[in-house]
């Protein structure tokens, strides 16, 4: 479909995401197409998925990488799941620009 798993509103943006713990490194790795069509931010986290570990995890690398704190950024659904909305409060135009800057080849490939 080649839409962003991001959306707009008003306080910031709700973002679809994909988790994979104990991926080895923190990081963001890019924009997944599911087989229903739904496209999910691929986050990767060393933390186990236990006791909240992993979605800590989560908020600290997109904290990080979108240079927000880690206060401003909650899991709206999916607390127990891999596949996860997380809600992050700020300028809208702000966030969508540092999600896409994340999320572009680094390569070239």
């Amino acid at each position: 479909m080649g839409d962003d798993p991001w959306r707009y509103g008003a306080q910031g943006v709700s973002v679809a995401v994909k988790v994979t713990p104990r991926g080895g490194r923190d990081a963001i790795d890019g924009i997944e197409t599911l087989a229903n069509g739904k496209a999910v931010l691929k986050v990767r986290v060393r933390a186990i998925a236990e006791g909240g570990a992993a979605n800590a995890a989560v908020i600290a690398v997109l904290s990080d990488v979108l240079r927000v704190p880690k206060t401003t950024i909650r899991v709206l659904s999916g607390v127990t799941s891999r596949h996860k909305q997380i809600a992050i409060d700020g300028d809208p135009k702000h966030l969508g620009a540092a999600l896409r800057a994340a999320t572009e080849p680094k390569d070239g490939t």
